[in-house]
């Protein structure tokens, strides 16, 4: 009785938690096909495209994915090198304060970046990068840094050695080892840190928010905000059709790799004897 009771117990609590993920979805998708939406949509015959129409243009869609797209993808990008290279030492070497460093890195990942946000802005103002794309990019690798070099050594410390120490005998270098043996082998891992950085980014809307002066060089995650009238009225259709477009690159991305990460790292018979 006690297992089928604690069962029971799983089962209502995971119903209750895809309800209230299913809930807003299906509230989006019913009020991006109703010409009058409202914040009680309701299932009907009455449905149309014209909330699509309304949101597909160069302004209100497709130049703010294409902000998200490049300040998402650089950040990941950016993420993934630096960390790969400040974990592989964590990972290979015995350093004398690495347990420090790592228990350092565990507690900035629980620092919230609006927290600082106020001496950055200040800095940007100061340095002459308010408004400046690269410079926000360098600012979201730098934030995202401490989780992910923490991923990133988990990850490498997967990786066997003694891969590594055969390269060596042929002949190879550190960057060799890494590029050429570590890397692969710990592709699933470096592709984990890339979506969760590019997720991560793809839904900032703070940072850009603050950090950004003009609407082209603003992403998707910010465009969001136009659709609040400062009279309180909210476009709710154009709103649920703008979210369904938003939404899907990133969901597209995880469909599109979903197989892929799904592999373990799997190492048996790559070191014989």
């Amino acid at each position: 009785m006690t297992r089928v009771a604690a069962r029971t117990a799983a089962l209502v609590s995971l119903a209750v938690i895809t309800l209230a993920f299913v809930g807003p979805f299906l509230w989006v998708v019913l009020a991006s096909i109703q010409p009058e939406a409202n914040l009680t949509a309701k299932p009907s015959l009455d449905f149309s495209l014209r909330n699509f129409g309304a949101v597909l243009n160069w302004e209100t869609v497709y130049r703010p994915v294409l902000n998200s797209i490049v300040i998402s993808g650089a950040t990941a990008l950016l993420t993934v090198v630096v960390s790969g290279l400040a974990a592989y030492p964590l990972s290979r070497y015995k350093l004398r304060f690495k347990r420090h460093f790592m228990l350092t890195l565990l507690f900035t990942t629980g620092l919230p970046v609006t927290a600082i946000m106020v001496p950055v802005y200040s800095m940007f103002f100061r340095f002459n990068l308010y408004g400046s794309v690269p410079a926000m990019v360098l600012f979201l690798t730098a934030s995202s840094l401490p989780f992910s070099i923490w991923m990133m050594k988990n990850f490498m410390d997967g990786v066997p050695i003694s891969l590594e120490e055969a390269a060596w005998v042929d002949g190879a270098g550190w960057v060799q080892s890494l590029v050429r043996v570590v890397g692969p082998l710990m592709a699933p891992g470096v592709a984990v840190v890339a979506i969760f950085v590019f997720v991560g980014q793809w839904g900032n809307f703070f940072v850009p928010f603050v950090l950004l002066d003009t609407p082209e060089k603003q992403p998707a995650a910010v465009t969001i905000y136009t659709f609040f009238s400062q009279y309180g009225q909210v476009a709710y259709g154009e709103l649920a059709a703008f979210s369904i477009i938003y939404t899907a690159p990133a969901v597209v991305l995880y469909v599109a790799v979903n197989k892929y990460l799904a592999g373990s790292f799997s190492f048996a018979g790559s070191v014989k004897g």
